[in-house]
C-alpha cells in the first residue's frame, strides 16, 4: 500500500484517485468533520444520532441514500485519507416533451460535499464530482433510467456549472415574517395521516400540467412531490424539536378550501442555530405549496396570465392568504425568524401583491442555487436546460 505523507498528497488529476463507499467507522469520520459546519443547533454527539437516524427514514433508508468518497486506491478501508465525500440520493422524477408525453425517471441529488480543510485548493471536489458524473447515469437506474442530477450550491454558481450542473434560471424565494396571530379561519392544519393522500393528489396535478403539448420548451422535468421527500424533511424537524423543546409539532402544513379547488402547504421547520441566540436564522420552509385550480403551475410564459375567473380567483386568496397567515403564525410559535416559500407560481405571486401581506421576493445568488446536469441518449453530460417544474424546497437535500 502506498504511504502518502501529508506532503507528497497525489495531484487532483492522478489516476490513483477513485471513488468508494465509506465503512461507517469512515462515515463517523466523515460526521465528526462536518459537524463543525452543518450541525446546526445540535451538539456533535446528537449531530451523530441525527445522522444515524436520518439514514432510516424513507428516501434515505434501502438504499436509497448513497455516501461517496473520493480516495487512492492503494489505501485501505480505515488507514486512507478521506480527500473528499458526499452523499446522494436517488429521487423519482419525471419528464416530458412536446407532445406531452411522460416518461418515468430517476435523478440522484448530490448533497454535502465536503473536503476537510487539510485537503482544501487541491482540485479534490471537482475531481470527485467528474467522476460522479461519469458513473450516476448508471447506479441503481435497474428500475428505470436515470436522466441526471440535483445540486443545491451553496457557493453560488459558477464552480458547479464548469462541472456540468448548471444553474436554473431562477432560484427565487418570498419570505413572509412570522406574526403573533390566532390561526386563521378557514385554513386547517395539516396532520401526518394526511400527508399521504395529499402527495398522491399533488403527484396527479403535476402529471396532467405536465402532459399539455407545447413548443415553449423541448423537455420539462421535475422531481416528483412525494411522501418520502416530505418525511425526510419532517424526520430532520422531528429530531431538532424533540431536542430544543422536548415535543414535536402536530401541524405539518395548513389547507383551506373544498376539494378540487383547494390550497394546502406543506412545512417543515429548521432549527440553524438555538433559537434563543441573538443571531438565530431559523426558518420555516414551506416545502411544498399546492394551488388546485392553478394553471400558471405549468410553467409555461404562454399560461402565466391565465388567472381564474374573478370570483374563483377572490375564493383562491382568501384560501391563499389564510394558509400563508398559519404558516407564519406556526413560524411564531415555533420561534422561527422567517417564513420562506421556494418557486411561487405567477398566480401566487399575483395574489400575494393583492392579499395586504408585507413579503418580500429574494432571488438567490449564492446559497441553495438549485442545479441541474442532464444526459444525453449515451450518458454524456448535455448542455441542454430542461424546464424545471416545482423548484420548491421539498426537492432540496
Amino acid at each position: 500500500m502506498a504511504d502518502l505523507s501529508r506532503e507528497d498528497l497525489p495531484p487532483s488529476d492522478s489516476p490513483h484517485l477513485v471513488l468508494r463507499h465509506p465503512t461507517e467507522e469512515e462515515c463517523t469520520t466523515i460526521s465528526i468533520n462536518t459537524s463543525i459546519e452543518w450541525k446546526d443547533s445540535l451538539s456533535l454527539a446528537q449531530y451523530l444520532k441525527e445522522g444515524q437516524w436520518l439514514a432510516t427514514v424513507p428516501l434515505a433508508c434501502d438504499g436509497g441514500m448513497t455516501t461517496w468518497i473520493l480516495v487512492h486506491q492503494d489505501q485501505a478501508p480505515g488507514e486512507r485519507r478521506i480527500l473528499c465525500s458526499c452523499e446522494s440520493f436517488s429521487k423519482r422524477s419525471l419528464k416530458s416533451d412536446t407532445s406531452g408525453a411522460i416518461s418515468e425517471n430517476i435523478v440522484h441529488g448530490v448533497a454535502s460535499v465536503f473536503s476537510p480543510s487539510e485537503y482544501r485548493g487541491r482540485g479534490y471536489a471537482a475531481r470527485m464530482m467528474r467522476e460522479l458524473a461519469k458513473t450516476m447515469h448508471t447506479w441503481q437506474a435497474e428500475g428505470y433510467p436515470c436522466v441526471g442530477s440535483t445540486l443545491y450550491s451553496d457557493i453560488g454558481k459558477e464552480f458547479y456549472a464548469k462541472l456540468g450542473w448548471l444553474p436554473n434560471s431562477t432560484n427565487s424565494h418570498i419570505e413572509l415574517q412570522p406574526c403573533a396571530i390566532a390561526w386563521p379561519s378557514p385554513a386547517t392544519p395539516v396532520i401526518e395521516e394526511e400527508i399521504g393522500d395529499l402527495c398522491k393528489r399533488d403527484e396527479d396535478l403535476v402529471r396532467s400540467r405536465m402532459a399539455i403539448p407545447t413548443r415553449e420548451a423541448k423537455t420539462r422535468f421535475t422531481i416528483i412531490p412525494d411522501l418520502d421527500h416530505m418525511l425526510w424533511h419532517m424526520s430532520k424537524e422531528v429530531f431538532a424539536t424533540k431536542h430544543l423543546f422536548d415535543r414535536i409539532p402536530n401541524a405539518k402544513g395548513a389547507i383551506a378550501g373544498p376539494s378540487g379547488s383547494q390550497v394546502w402547504a406543506l412545512w417543515t421547520h429548521r432549527y440553524y442555530s438555538h433559537p434563543d441566540a441573538s443571531t438565530s436564522r431559523n426558518v420555516l420552509y414551506i416545502l411544498r405549496l399546492v394551488v388546485e385550480v392553478d394553471e400558471t403551475a405549468t410553467r409555461l410564459s404562454s399560461d402565466a396570465a391565465k388567472l381564474p375567473e374573478p370570483a374563483m380567483y377572490e375564493q383562491q386568496a382568501v384560501y391563499l392568504r389564510v394558509v400563508l397567515q398559519a404558516a407564519q403564525a406556526e413560524a411564531k410559535e415555533w420561534k422561527l425568524d422567517v417564513v420562506k416559500l421556494w418557486d411561487p407560481t405567477p398566480l401566487a405571486l399575483d395574489i400575494l401583491a393583492q392579499s395586504g401581506l408585507d413579503f418580500e421576493v429574494v432571488e438567490r445568488k449564492n446559497d441553495s442555487i438549485a442545479s441541474l446536469l442532464w444526459y444525453d441518449a449515451d450518458g454524456g453530460v448535455s448542455d441542454e436546460r430542461p424546464l424545471w417544474l416545482n423548484n420548491e424546497h421539498y426537492a432540496w437535500q
